[in-house]
């Protein structure tokens, strides 16, 4: 009779330290998933938010960031683009171009960079400003000379690509990046756990190649419209530049077959490719060690303003360095992109891009527009990440909530 008390006793306190276990255990579980939704050790938690909400708030972000640092990605192009021969003097600063426009009658004509400039030369009956004013000499003298010579709103030229580019662009990567990362760590962490550190690695240069495919001609088009001048005329938009591109090669005759006008639409995929999925590694398997440590800091207070913290700092360092260390292969996309030979443009391999531009510039051609590139991607990644990870959190606080 004593022993079945003693028993009975035992088994009561059992049950009830398994119950306030079992509640303590569940208790730390809801925390995490609240405090770290998108934690690489949980990533079942993703699944709580849906593709679509996922992918519209990727493409919110992505329209913030293309506003933002545009006018360096447009400096970022031009100082590429001159390095590779674009001419960026005044389109009437040659006596052939100016009898042209004017006739041989032409009357004084003022040809100088901008209405306020002081260095202007007569030549003639012409008035026009020394080669130099329509150089371009680092990220600063290019966003002033553009400025001065075609207005502030041409910081901006390519916003309209930029932004139709960067809706289905981030829109497909980032959310991809998410299902590629979760069920790959879901298959390693059962088969070969020490492969789990390569995980953000693959899963990202994947979904950087999937985007990269499919949205490349917008990309082409902006690219074209930020290295090229227009003057005395309204530039073309992202259509015109497309047809324009397909009409050049059309009238071509070694290219007979008009599937084959198209295949120029896709012209430095390669040298994209070789950009873009090389960054996006560097980029994400950066970007998670980094924002996994600040997550371990903040701790159990973490809020909407520590996820935004975590990941923007995380992703701005990443960034950073990621469009350090592949701005070679930008600069040799830059000039596939801007060719406006159609065999040749076709005919050309990154490889022999790069051949070209070490040869013409050495390691400094390598790095032409670090300064910009590097500037803008810090916090455009930064932006990115940290307000798709934000809204992700939102969604799932309320979902945990309700």
């Amino acid at each position: 009779m004593v022993e079945s008390e003693q028993t009975s006793e035992q088994w009561i306190r059992l049950e009830q330290s398994s119950s306030v276990n079992g509640f303590t255990i569940s208790e730390h579980v809801i925390a995490e998933r609240i405090n770290y939704p998108e934690s690489e050790s949980h990533p079942s938690n993703d699944g709580d938010t849906s593709f679509a909400a996922r992918a519209l708030s990727a493409a919110g972000a992505a329209v913030l960031s293309a506003v933002l640092v545009n006018p360096l990605d447009v400096a970022k192009t031009r100082l590429q683009a001159q390095a590779a021969g674009a001419p960026y003097s005044h389109p009437l600063s040659n006596m052939t171009s100016r009898m042209a426009f004017f006739g041989p009658t032409m009357m004084f004509a003022d040809l100088r960079c901008s209405p306020t400039c002081t260095r202007a030369g007569i030549q003639g009956t012409v008035s026009i400003c020394p080669p130099d004013c329509f150089q371009y000499k680092g990220t600063l003298d290019t966003l002033y000379k553009i400025v001065r010579q075609e207005g502030v709103a041409r910081l901006w030229r390519g916003t309209n690509a930029s932004l139709a580019l960067a809706v289905p662009m981030v829109g497909i990567y980032l959310p991809c990046y998410d299902v590629f990362r979760d069920r790959m760590e879901v298959f390693v962490d059962e088969n070969a756990p020490i492969m789990k550190p390569c995980v953000p690695l693959v899963a990202g240069s994947l979904a950087r190649s999937l985007a990269c495919t499919t949205c490349y001609p917008i990309d082409l088009a902006k690219t074209r419209m930020q290295a090229f001048k227009e003057t005395g005329k309204k530039p073309p938009g992202v259509w015109k530049t497309l047809l324009g591109i397909i009409s050049t090669v059309s009238s071509t005759n070694n290219f007979q077959n008009n599937l084959q006008s198209y295949r120029v639409l896709w012209t430095g995929l390669g040298a994209q490719l070789a950009r873009d999925v090389p960054f996006s590694a560097i980029c994400w398997s950066t970007v998670e060690p980094i924002r996994r440590r600040l997550r371990e800091l903040i701790g159990d207070e973490a809020n909407a303003v520590g996820v935004f913290g975590a990941n923007f700092t995380a992703a701005f360092i990443a960034g950073s360095l990621a469009a350090a260390a592949t701005c070679p292969l930008d600069v040799a996309r830059t000039r596939r992109q801007i060719e406006k030979d159609p065999v040749r443009a076709v005919r050309m391999t990154t490889k022999q891009t790069l051949i070209e531009v070490w040869r013409d510039g050495g390691m400094k051609g390598l790095f032409t527009g670090v300064g910009p590139r590097v500037g803008r991607a810090g916090p455009s990644v930064g932006i990115v990440v940290s307000f798709y990870e934000v809204v992700k959190y939102v969604l799932q606080h309320k979902l945990s909530t309700s």
